[in-house]
């Protein structure tokens, strides 16, 4: 398993709540929710890219 994407996303959501709460404090939570979908979208993508990796790697081992 790849820990690089694990702490890459814990990173992001580390960052993401930080300036979600921010943003919350000072009264823009319009700013805070769009950041928030934003950094949620990101670490999606990230995981989309592994999970298709796993589909082409079961597509050859079971000749698909």
């Amino acid at each position: 398993m790849e820990i690089d994407l694990i702490l890459k996303i814990t990173g992001l959501g580390i960052l993401v709540g930080i300036i979600h709460s921010l943003l919350n404090k000072f009264g823009k939570e319009e700013y805070a929710f769009i950041v928030t979908v934003v950094g949620l979208i990101v670490a999606f993508s990230m995981v989309v890219s592994l999970i298709s990796k796993l589909f082409e790697n079961l597509k050859v081992i079971f000749r698909l």
